[in-house]
C-alpha cells in the first residue's frame, strides 16, 4: 500500500471526499460525532504527501489550545509534523511579536489574559463600584463590542440593536469601555481582541509584512467555523489576501456562541461568498447509538433552521433515552446520583459519566448529592488542570527527581513523590477541595502507570507532562464530570444526564427573540449529542421540597417524551411513567417523523419485504371482525398497522406490542387471532 493509500484508508466515502478535495475553497458541514477532525487532518496529510502544499505552508486554525494540540498530534502521526496548528490568538500573536520591532519599534506590548484589573481601575475613575460578577459581565460586553468592531462611542446603539441586556446602563458600559481602552494603551498592553486587530492592521498598512506572511502561509483550514466572529473573519480575510485555498469545517446545529459575537452566517453563507466552493456534508454519526441520534435529529428538526444536518447513526442499538420528572431539585439531584451509582456498578467508569446543566449555579445540588453518595466528581470550567497548585508543585518535584539517577520503576517513583504532596491510597470522603486535590494527583499517578506499561522512565514522563501542559492536554481525572452545556461542547461521554430541563432554564428565561430561542434549542442538541450510549433528561416540578409544582418540562421536549415506552423512575410516591424515545427507520436509520412511517418502522420510500398472502389474510380477518362488531374496519386496525404486521410477522405478544398502534387493549382484544394468522 502506498503512503497516499495509507492516509486515505479507513475513511468513509464522505470523509475520503474531503481528504481528496485538496484545493479550496471547501466547506465541510460536519455533524456531531461524524469524524470531522479525522477528515481534515487526513486532508492536510494527503495534500502534503501528494505535493499540493509543503507542510510549513499550512495554517490550521481552531479555537482552543487543546484542539490545536490534538490537531498537531494527529498530523504528526500522519506524517505531517511541520504543519502549523494554532488558535487564532496564538497565530496572530506569533506574527505580531515577530514583526513589531521591524515595523513599529520598541518593546512588544505585554498580553493581559483578564480585563478585570483594568476595569476595576476604570470603575474607580467614574466612581462606580460593581461586584465581581457584575464586573465579569461588563468585561463580556467589552469583548463583544471589540469582536464585532464596535467602538465605545457606538456601543449603546449597537447593544440596543442587538437586543443585548448589559449589567449596567449601556452608557455606563460605554464609559467604562472607553476608560479601559485608554488605560490599556497608556500601559502598553494588549488583550486578545487587540492582538487580532493589530495583526490585521499591520498587514494592511505594511505591504511587505503582508507579502511575507502570505508567502509563508498558502493553505488554510479553519475548524469550528460556525463560531467565527467578525474580528476573526477580518483577520482570516487579511491572511488570505484574496486567495481561496481555504477549507472551513463547522456544524450549523452547534451554533451556541452568538452571545459572544460569533456568527454562523460565515459558515452557512460560504457557498455564496465562494460560488465555486465544494460543499461536503458529513452525517454518519460514529459517536452515539441510533436512539441518541434519533432524539438529536428530532430536537433540531422542530426548530426553524434551514441549514440543519440530519445525522445517520452508525453504531448498534443501545438503551432508549430516559425522561424523568421529579418533585423538586434535591430529589432530582438524588435521583441522578442513584442512577449514576447504578451505571458505575454495571462497569461504566465515573470519568465516562457527565451531568450537564444550563448555568453553573445548578451544579451545587449535584455536587452535594454526589458527595453524599460518595461518588467522585470533577467540576469542569474551574481551574485548568496544569494550573492547579498541587499539580504545579508535583511537576516541580518530578522534574527535580528526573535530573538525578534512579533505578526505581516509573510508577513506584511517581507514587513515592506524589505521596509527599497528598496522594493517599484511598480517596478522602466526599467532595470539596481535598477530593479535587486527590483526584488531580491520582490522575498524574494513573498516567505514570500507563506510561510505565509502555516502558517509559521518569525523564520521559516529565517530558510528556510538559508537552501536555503546553497543549492543555490533561490526563483524565477519575470522577463524574459536572459542566455547563457550553463547557461540554466538543466533549463526549458514555453516559450523559441533562438536568434541570425546564421552561425558563432551557430555553433560559431571558431568551426572548426567535433567534435566541433557536440558539437555546441548539444548546439542548449539543447536550444530547455528547452521549455515546446512555442519555437521561430530567427536570424538577418545584425548586424546593414542599414547593408549588408549577414548573413544566422544556418546550423543546414537546412531542418527544410520550411516544413509545421506556419506564423511568421518578421521585415521590407517584407511579412510574412510560415515556418514549424517537423512532428510526429499520432500513436506513433515518429519524421517522410522519406517524405512518413510525407505525411501519421505516421510511415510505425504503424497500419492504413482506408476505403478501399474510396481508390479504389480515385484511379479510379485519373485514369480518369489523362487520361482526358493527364498526368501520379502521377501528379494528388501520391499513398502515396491518402493513406493519405483515412486514414484521410477529411471533410473540411482545413483538406484536412493539408495533406502533397496538396497545394493551387491542392486544387483549385481537392479539391471539393476529398471532395465529401470522403463524399461518
Amino acid at each position: 500500500m502506498s503512503d497516499v493509500d495509507d492516509v486515505l484508508s479507513g475513511l468513509d466515502p464522505e470523509q475520503r471526499e474531503v481528504a481528496e478535495t485538496t484545493r479550496g475553497p471547501v466547506c465541510v458541514l460536519a455533524g456531531a460525532g461524524t469524524g470531522k477532525t479525522r477528515a481534515i487532518t487526513h486532508r492536510i496529510a494527503h495534500a502534503v504527501r501528494t505535493g499540493v502544499v509543503d507542510a510549513p505552508g499550512v495554517l490550521a486554525v481552531t479555537f482552543t489550545t487543546r484542539a490545536a494540540g490534538e490537531l498537531r498530534q494527529r498530523l504528526r502521526a500522519l506524517g505531517a509534523p511541520g504543519v502549523q496548528a494554532r488558535t487564532f490568538h496564538a497565530a496572530a500573536l506569533r506574527q505580531l511579536t515577530y514583526f513589531w520591532p521591524r515595523v513599529i519599534g520598541g518593546a512588544v506590548p505585554s498580553v493581559i489574559e483578564s480585563k478585570l484589573p483594568l476595569l476595576v481601575e476604570a470603575c474607580r475613575q467614574i466612581r462606580k463600584n460593581p461586584d465581581r460578577s457584575e464586573l465579569r459581565d461588563i468585561a463580556a460586553e467589552v469583548e463583544w463590542a471589540k469582536v464585532t468592531q464596535v467602538g465605545p462611542e457606538d456601543y449603546a446603539a449597537a447593544a440596543a440593536k442587538a437586543s443585548r441586556t448589559p449589567p449596567v446602563p449601556a452608557e455606563e458600559v460605554a464609559r467604562l469601555y472607553e476608560a479601559y481602552e485608554r488605560l490599556r494603551r497608556e500601559r502598553h498592553l494588549v488583550d486578545f481582541e487587540t492582538i487580532l486587530e493589530l495583526t490585521a492592521a499591520v498587514m494592511t498598512e505594511h505591504a511587505e509584512v503582508a507579502a511575507q506572511i502570505r508567502q509563508q502561509y498558502r493553505y488554510f483550514v479553519v475548524d469550528e467555523y460556525q463560531d467565527v466572529n467578525p474580528l476573526q473573519k477580518l483577520l482570516l480575510d487579511t491572511w488570505l489576501g484574496g486567495r481561496d485555498d481555504l477549507c472551513v469545517v463547522g456544524d450549523p446545529n452547534q451554533t451556541i456562541y452568538s452571545f459572544t459575537g460569533a456568527s454562523p452566517r460565515y459558515l452557512t453563507g460560504f457557498a455564496v461568498e465562494y460560488p465555486k466552493a465544494a460543499v461536503i456534508k458529513l452525517v454518519r454519526d460514529y459517536r452515539s447509538t441510533p436512539q441518541v441520534v434519533n432524539l438529536a435529529n428530532l430536537v433540531i428538526a422542530k426548530g426553524r433552521s434551514p441549514h440543519r444536518l440530519d445525522l445517520v447513526a452508525q453504531r448498534p442499538d443501545g438503551p432508549r433515552p430516559v425522561f424523568a420528572d421529579h418533585d423538586d431539585e434535591p430529589a432530582e439531584a438524588a435521583g441522578v446520583a442513584r442512577a449514576i451509582r447504578k451505571l458505575m456498578d454495571k462497569g461504566v467508569p465515573s470519568r465516562e459519566i457527565a451531568v450537564l446543566f444550563r448555568v453553573n449555579s445548578q451544579s451545587q445540588a449535584y455536587e452535594e448529592a454526589l458527595s453524599k453518595a460518595d461518588i467522585p466528581y470533577v467540576l469542569r470550567g474551574a481551574e485548568r488542570f496544569f494550573e492547579r497548585p498541587e499539580v504545579r508543585q508535583a511537576v516541580v518535584l518530578l522534574r527535580g527527581a528526573a535530573r538525578s539517577a534512579s533505578h526505581e520503576p516509573l510508577a513506584t517513583e511517581v507514587h513515592h513523590i506524589l505521596s509527599g504532596v497528598g496522594l493517599t491510597p484511598a480517596a478522602p470522603a466526599g467532595g470539596g477541595k481535598a477530593r479535587e486535590k486527590w483526584e488531580s494527583l491520582r490522575a498524574l499517578a494513573d498516567l505514570a502507570e500507563d506510561m510505565a506499561a509502555e516502558g517509559a522512565d521518569l525523564p520521559a514522563f516529565v517530558t510528556e507532562l510538559e508537552r501536555r501542559a503546553a497543549e492543555q492536554h490533561a490526563p483524565p481525572v477519575e470522577g463524574v464530570t459536572l459542566a455547563s452545556l457550553h463547557a461540554a461542547k466538543g466533549l463526549e461521554w458514555d453516559a450523559v444526564f441533562l438536568v434541570g430541563v425546564t421552561d425558563g432554564m432551557l430555553p433560559i428565561i431571558y431568551a426572548e427573540s426567535a433567534e435566541q430561542i433557536e440558539e437555546e434549542r441548539r444548546l439542548l442538541y449539543v447536550g444530547v449529542t455528547r452521549a455515546r450510549e446512555h442519555l437521561s433528561i430530567s427536570w424538577a416540578l418545584a425548586r424546593a421540597p414542599g414547593g408549588r409544582k408549577s414548573r413544566k418540562a422544556s418546550r423543546f421536549l414537546d412531542g418527544l417524551t410520550g411516544r413509545a415506552a421506556a419506564p423511568v423512575s421518578v421521585s415521590g410516591p407517584r407511579e412510574r411513567r412510560q415515556v418514549a424515545a424517537p423512532v428510526s427507520c429499520r432500513v436506513c436509520a433515518k429519524t421517522l417523523v410522519a406517524a405512518a412511517e413510525q407505525k411501519l418502522g421505516r421510511c415510505a420510500t425504503c424497500p419492504a419485504d413482506y408476505d403478501e398472502e399474510l396481508l390479504e389474510r389480515l385484511k379479510a380477518w379485519r373485514t369480518a371482525t369489523a362487520k361482526e362488531a358493527k364498526v368501520p374496519p379502521y377501528v379494528v386496525f388501520t391499513d398502515v398497522t396491518l402493513q406493519a404486521i405483515a412486514e414484521r410477522a410477529p411471533a410473540t405478544e411482545q413483538e406484536l406490542l412493539s408495533i406502533a398502534g397496538i396497545g394493551r387493549v387491542k392486544m387483549d382484544r385481537y392479539g391471539e387471532a393476529v398471532l395465529a394468522l401470522c403463524r399461518g
